[in-house]
């Protein structure tokens, strides 16, 4: 299958299962990445971790053998398709890990701007170089990437299709890590450094995280109040504040 959903303990993985073209992303393919999503929203996971298959890429981008001879109609749906399946991402009740080993490129860079955290491997490759072959990114690389590492930077690598790697993906806050070893693993040993907490309070925090870059400072602020008081009332916060108090270790529910 070119997509594998698979579960480790209490982790969601989504493995692109085509190596022979280098995990490439074909419209199919992005209608089954689409449902994979659906299906694990739905399920007790308490973090989803996305990678490639095979030692060389988590994913070249869009299929270009796909594109060529594409009406103009049919690559706005396309583009579209590919925008709402990333955008499920934005929404997603848990927290999103991509685990970059390898090339990372064009939709697969898109893709993995769309999780909430990115890590890689020391042989990943990253870029936009949708410029390359007289076109931009299309599902939504031109609106995260300058959102993650700024104008200037999101300019300079859309425009000129340059690669980066994982030391200067790391430097630039691209990737939150590198990381050595298998990638699964790697994904499932930082995912447990949160999937402990109580998802609800989860999504409040990264919520307010978010709109940080795309409101003014005052109604940030507001906001963080309203998602804050929100994240008082639950009973998870009753359970953190008694187990600090009696110095143990807190058991959330998620509630």
């Amino acid at each position: 299958m070119a997509i594998e959903l698979t579960r480790v303990e209490e982790f969601a993985l989504i493995t692109l299962n085509r190596p022979d073209a280098l995990n490439a992303l074909s419209m199919s393919l992005i209608g089954d990445l689409s449902r994979c999503f659906d299906e694990v929203a739905k399920s007790d996971a308490r973090a989803l971790i996305i990678t490639g298959a095979g030692p060389k890429a988590f994913c070249a981008g869009a299929d270009i053998k796909e594109l060529q001879g594409r009406g103009l109609m049919a690559q706005k749906r396309g583009g579209e398709l590919g925008q709402a399946t990333f955008a499920k991402l934005d929404t997603f009740p848990i927290p999103s890990v991509a685990v970059i080993n390898g090339y990372a490129f064009g939709g697969g860079m898109e893709l993995a701007l769309a999780c909430t955290f990115r890590l890689a491997t020391k042989n990943a490759k990253m870029g936009t170089p949708e410029i390359k072959l007289g076109l931009i990114p299309g599902y939504g690389g031109t609106q995260r990437l300058p959102r993650v590492v700024g104008e200037a930077r999101a300019l300079e690598m859309v425009m000129t299709g340059r690669t980066v790697d994982a030391e200067e993906a790391l430097r630039i806050g691209l990737v939150s890590r590198v990381v050595e070893g298998d990638a699964v693993a790697a994904g499932i040993a930082f995912a447990r450094e949160f999937s402990g907490y109580s998802l609800p309070v989860l999504s409040f925090a990264r919520d307010a995280v978010k709109r940080a870059g795309e409101t003014p400072l005052n109604e940030g602020l507001k906001i963080e109040t309203d998602l804050g008081t929100l994240a008082f009332q639950t009973e998870d916060s009753k359970e953190g504040m008694a187990a600090f108090a009696e110095k143990r270790k807190p058991a959330f529910k998620d509630k």
